[in-house]
């Protein structure tokens, strides 16, 4: 499958956010298919539903109110963001079989580190433990127009997790939040994002 990865360093969230709702709009049937790497300055994103009760005090980081599914979250330096512009109808994939094969990429690319984690059922994203009971460590949330995906996941390498404590992370009061680092992990985030990308790829290869 040919995908076309991005490296965009560190960008802000509204312009990035801008350029992938152009890029889908803008898509044909032939438009390849593109993952954007990209790393944020400190940011809360509330999604379409969101509920402003999440966001639990003002930490003077700035909130962005976007249209992806879920609640809120953090983004910010030494997190790997990998947006997804992916067309489902061309790989005749549904939504949730999507959501499936980027958890199992974040679970495979882990595992491969040494890190046991799982899903947890009705809560979209990557979590510490063998049943998902522990810490979530990875996030994701997607937007379809068209039967195109925009919006993507975040997985948590090497950053300052206080923010966190300042929302209720997804919509879930007293989440724990983990990153990489903190279990003894040496991927950097540049590493991490690579690696990851490669184990998205094999994710959706045709079966």
């Amino acid at each position: 499958m040919a995908v076309e990865i991005r490296r965009l360093g560190r960008v802000d969230y509204v312009p990035t956010w801008e350029a992938m709702q152009a890029f889908t709009a803008g898509r044909t049937p032939a438009t390849p298919d593109e993952f954007w790497i990209v790393e944020h300055p400190p940011v809360f994103t509330l999604g379409q539903a969101g509920k402003p009760e999440h966001l639990l005090r003002d930490i003077g980081i700035p909130v962005v109110k976007i249209d992806r599914g879920g609640q809120v979250t953090y983004h910010g330096p030494g997190q790997v963001v990998i947006y997804l512009l992916l067309d489902l109808h061309r790989m005749q994939l549904k939504v949730r079989e999507m959501v499936g094969k980027i958890e199992q990429a974040i679970i495979d690319l882990l595992a491969a580190q040494g890190l046991t984690v799982n899903r947890r059922a009705g809560a979209p994203g990557v979590y510490l433990g063998a049943a998902g009971e522990g810490a979530k460590i990875a996030a994701l949330g997607l937007k379809v127009r068209n039967g195109c995906t925009y919006h993507g996941l975040s997985l948590n390498v090497d950053m300052d997790l206080s923010p966190f404590a300042a929302i209720n992370p997804c919509g879930y009061a007293g989440l724990a939040v983990t990153q990489t680092r903190d279990h003894h992990v040496s991927l950097t985030p540049q590493e991490a994002a690579e690696a990851l990308c490669q184990h998205l790829l094999q994710q959706l290869q045709p079966e």
